[in-house]
């Protein structure tokens, strides 16, 4: 039989189901986090965030065309191609498991019999469709994100080691080598996780060319080490370095345009590598010939980037990093604005790094690069606590980076950490929490859905073997039924996966120790490597389990391998073919077919559409031609989307507070942006480039203002920060900082333009200026003078808006917002928080809810949370028209949202993290229902919300002694929250504060229905 036919084959029989799996279950238009801005940039050919994607971008643009250039399209196409490329990840995955299984099958054999190709493709076949079905494989192939093209070229590269290793011996056969280093120049165009593929690759290339010993094996993968380093430090970075310095020169010192010198870098370095190859040939330097021309196809594949620059020089809408000249491309590839940490030496938090000067910062400027301020490093190594291997380094405090350092340490306040603490905080944390439970997820099961902060309850990794998880995490039966039983990311694996990934590790170990140690470099630099190199601290704002699908690859070559043992086992009872296909059969309905009857509905995204509607209402809520002031990713990605691909609303201009403190961000506002005129942000780009006013220090003590009196917003912006007068700025340690001498602004409200553009209604008490008050303000940022300048120069001819209150809160104008609907409008009346009319218009005409009224859409707990501010929305305004007697219109939001959002996808009562913020909302949303009198909505909110609450302190009172009432268990949590004892366990103590909510909820539930209704509520426990 010939092998490689059924290899082939049966390979591609693999792929189409993967294929077919992720095409059916993938999302029809943008998602969450960063899908809404790579779909918008491959759209368009635009630039998204540090560092940058050039080649996913094409390859987007690519298959949008294929999908006919239709904007209702571009995101399906998009997705598609995450689809195929991760549908034929596992077809390079399944012919590496296959090489692997044959070198254990076929042995000295010449060759194979039909049982041998059998076993082979049976371990082929189930551990490729363990990996299609694991948990954040899946979560990454349905999506325009990154992730499933960098698993394709991770695969890819291994595949094609493997297949070099085949031929090795055939002429030619290096050709393979110099694939592998173009493939990986192309894939630093995606994203960089298939670097970490070469220390593998290497040792494949000397357990077939050299005879192995154990020095030499260790100098190997040293080798591979250094080689990985060289390609991410040098190839990758100090290329660019090394261009931009040269370009830098040829401008300023030579009198050259932009770009000659860069060309000219690339240029030389071409013609030392063409010599370089010519020399190596002459001298008959193997190594340094094939060196060589593999360094030169991954400079070609990684040329991907010289395109960022051509279209950043476009200016278009999404241009990050305004890459549009060679020095800016050094900081984008760097990723600069993210900042740096330390990996192998550094200190611990108690100590802040001392900062360095790390050179002149230059930016382009009309005919030359400028210097704007200094590169300032942080010294890591030069604290009194720097040691080896500082894993609790962050002192912000900025994410309770702190907080959790102490949690997963058991490090007391004021206590000194030790090496043994930072090793701790590693291994439960970083390892642990980080990247063992993600593991655990895949291979072992899930217990739900909400963002884990390392208590019992949220996202732990189950067994779905009762005795185990109640051992773990305690009964797990007392979990509220939202977050369990009717959880669809409530997925029990029983870990089989994991014991057959275990047995084909060991297995392989044993059976063909040069080929596991080839995997296990494979597991362990895309696995643990990866988790020492981001030494990660404090709450992520995301699960990062993504990061992490390479190491879950590897491990699906081992469930593979483990086919052959159980197969082997069975052999033992019966030597007929029937064990083989037994053994076949008992893997494949344990392993695969569980994964995906398990995990189907939660990675089901075919009907959901909530990341483009939430930005459609966000865009709808805004009057036209404003300003939107938006802030987190998952409040502007899809917004970009909306309008980028959609067009949907391109005359809001949209404005990004955590861009607004770079200088090519603020720039980008004073040009159109579709049909959204430029934005004045009064400062120059001179006044604003680099580092300049990055910090401006407010004071009431500047002689000759008044602490007490309100200064104009316009006039303090454009004289006083914009000025250059020394008496306007102070030294502190050799640093330079501009000053606002007040903390009270003032802004002029011209009233027949307010009146006339519609930005107040009739029967509005306007305020002639609105007063802003900072008093706890030692200084702004530049994001927050980006905000005030816009607010200051509109002078009311443009509506502003926000998509949270809190970001115009925090500078002093909460007081003058407006809800519209889902944004708040900045208008000039105090403490009138919603405009009923408007209001009422958009979230019963307007709004769309995700597809949330189809029966069986998935929504997982970012969505949930995004689909709360919806619903809040619709509280907001019930509860104001009632107020103001409408209460028929009240009834009908409330009535509408219950519509259009069906409770077996969104239901009222619901566990979640964040402080119970879902219970929360719907509670005020109950009383919304009380307030508009519909009481046949109350008792159906009322009856889910009582069902979770009254689980909830059943849980809470099961992690400790069940014996006490719950008011005794709402006391102790209570008398901890104030710092006044803790009675309660230590699982008990993560749920202080949802105890107590769960009890104040169920109480003013009480409260409202024998207010409303004259109806007892409380069932007594």
């Amino acid at each position: 039989m010939n092998f490689n036919k059924y290899n082939n084959i049966t390979g591609w029989i693999v792929c189409a189901i993967a294929c077919t799996v992720y095409i059916m279950t993938m999302e029809p238009t943008g998602s969450f986090w960063d899908c809404g801005e790579f779909i918008s940039s491959c759209y368009k050919l635009q630039i998204p965030h540090p560092p940058g994607a050039p080649l996913f971008i094409m390859m987007g643009r690519f298959f949008i065309i294929l999908f006919g250039d239709n904007p209702l399209t571009a995101a399906r196409a998009v997705n598609f191609m995450s689809a195929i490329a991760s549908g034929f990840t596992i077809l390079f995955l399944f012919w590496s498991i296959t090489h692997f299984a044959r070198k254990m099958v076929q042995k000295n054999n010449p060759s194979l019999s039909n049982q041998q190709i059998f076993t082979i493709m049976s371990a082929g076949v189930i551990g490729a469709l363990a990996y299609t079905f694991c948990d954040s494989f899946w979560y990454s192939a349905v999506e325009g994100e990154v992730y499933g093209s960098s698993s394709f070229f991770t695969a890819l590269v291994f595949w094609a080691v493997l297949k070099w290793e085949q031929q090795a011996d055939k002429p030619a056969a290096d050709k393979w080598l110099i694939f592998i280093f173009y493939m990986m120049g192309l894939s630093v165009g995606v994203h960089l996780l298939n670097l970490l593929t070469i220390p593998a690759i290497v040792m494949v290339y000397y357990y077939k060319r050299y005879k192995a010993t154990a020095w030499k094996t260790i100098l190997a993968f040293a080798i591979g080490c250094l080689i990985t380093g060289f390609i991410l430090k040098f190839v990758i970075q100090y290329t660019i370095k090394g261009a931009g310095w040269f370009d830098i020169h040829f401008v300023n010192d030579f009198g050259m345009p932009f770009f000659v010198g860069f060309a000219f870098f690339f240029l030389l370095l071409t013609a030392l590598i063409v010599w370089g190859i010519r020399y190596a040939v002459r001298r008959q330097y193997y190594f340094l010939k094939i060196g060589l021309w593999c360094f030169a196809f991954m400079l070609l594949g990684y040329s991907t980037y010289f395109t960022t620059m051509i279209r950043s020089n476009a200016d278009p809408a999404i241009d990050m990093f305004n890459v549009d000249n060679p020095v800016n491309l050094v900081g984008y590839l760097s990723r600069a604005q993210y900042g740096d940490w330390p990996i192998l030496y550094g200190p611990d938090f108690t100590d802040t790094p001392p900062r360095e000067n790390g050179g002149d910062l230059y930016v382009r400027g009309n005919n030359k690069y400028e210097v704007a301020g200094k590169v300032v490093v942080e010294d890591w190594a030069n604290t009194p606590s720097s040691h080896f291997f500082p894993r609790m380094w962050n002192n912000s405090n900025d994410r309770n980076e702190i907080d959790f350092y102490k949690q997963f340490s058991g490090l007391n306040e004021g206590d000194q950490p030790t090496m043994g603490d930072n090793l701790k905080y590693f291994m439960k944390y970083q390892t642990g929490w980080m990247y063992l439970r993600y593991f655990m997820w895949n291979f072992a099961g899930k217990q739900n859905d909400l963002q884990g902060f390392g208590n019992v309850r949220d996202s732990n990794w189950i067994s779905g073997i009762p005795v185990v998880d109640n051992a773990l995490y305690g009964n797990q039966n007392k979990l509220p039924d939202s977050i369990r039983a009717n959880n669809k990311s409530f997925n029990r694996l029983y870990m089989l996966p994991l014991f057959l990934g275990l047995i084909g590790l060991f297995f392989q170990y044993v059976r063909n120790r040069k080929d596991f140690l080839v995997n296990f470099l494979l597991f362990f630099f895309t696995g643990m490597a990866v988790v020492i190199y981001l030494n990660q601290a404090g709450a992520q704002p995301r699960e990062r389990d993504y990061a992490y699908v390479g190491s879950f690859y590897a491990f699906a070559i081992w469930i593979g391998l483990g086919v052959i043992w159980v197969k082997e086992q069975f052999e033992k009872l019966s030597k007929t073919p029937a064990a083989n296909y037994a053994a076949a059969g008992l893997c494949l309905l344990a392993v695969p077919i569980l994964m995906a009857t398990q995990e189907w509905d939660d990675h089901d995204r075919s009907h959901k559409t909530l990341a483009r509607d939430m930005a459609k209402d966000y865009l709808e809520s805004c009057p036209r031609n404003a300003i939107l002031i938006s802030s987190e990713d998952n409040d502007t990605y899809p917004l970009w989307y909306a309008q980028e691909v959609e067009g949907i609303r391109p005359d809001v201009r949209i404005v990004i507070t955590t861009l607004l403190g770079s200088d090519w961000y603020m720039n980008q506002l004073r040009y159109k942006i579709n049909q959204s005129a430029p934005a004045d942000v009064i400062f120059t780009p001179d006044q604003i480039a680099g580092l300049k006013r990055e910090i401006v220090l407010c004071t009431n003590n500047l002689p000759g203002f008044d602490k007490d009196k309100y200064y104009d917003l316009y006039s303090m912006l454009k004289d006083v920060v914009g000025s250059e007068d020394p008496k306007y700025s102070t030294q502190i340690e050799d640093e330079s900082y501009h000053i606002l001498p007040t903390k009270k602004f003032s802004v002029p409200v011209d009233i027949d333009r307010v009146k006339k553009n519609g930005t107040v209604n009739p029967n509005d008490k306007l305020v002639s200026e609105l007063h802003i008050d900072l008093p706890d303000r030692n200084y702004l940022v530049k994001n927050d003078l980006a905000i005030l300048s816009i607010i200051a120069a509109n002078k009311w001819e443009r509506p502003i808006c926000f998509t949270n209150d809190n970001d115009a809160s925090k500078l002093g104008l909460g007081a003058y917002l407006r809800s519209n609907g889902l944004a708040y409008r900045l208008v000039p009346v105090e403490n009138d928080k919603m405009d009923n009319d408007i209001a009422l218009k958009n979230i019963t005409e307007k709004f769309a809810y995700g597809n949330a009224g189809r029966n069986g859409v998935y929504y997982d707990e970012e969505n949930r949370r995004r689909m709360n501010y919806i619903k809040l929305a619709h509280v907001q305004l019930a509860i104001s028209l009632s107020q103001s007697g409408r209460k028929e219109e009240a009834r009908r939001v409330l009535e509408h949202f219950d519509q259009e959002v069906k409770e077996t996808n969104f239901p009222y009562g619901l566990t979640s993290n964040r402080g119970n913020q879902h219970d929360g909302i719907s509670a005020a949303f109950l009383q919304a229902c009380y307030l508009s009198e519909d009481f046949a909505l109350a008792k159906k909110v009322s009856a889910s919300l009582k069902k979770d609450l009254q689980q909830q302190l059943s849980y809470y009172k099961s992690l400790g002694d069940e014996n006490i009432s719950t008011e005794q268990l709402v006391n102790f949590a209570y008398q901890f929250l104030q710092g006044k004892g803790n009675n309660l366990s230590d699982q008990q103590t993560s749920f202080a504060s949802d105890i107590l909510s769960s009890f104040q909820i169920l109480k003013q539930i009480d409260d409202w229905e024998k207010s409303f209704t004259n109806t007892p509520l409380i069932q007594k426990n």
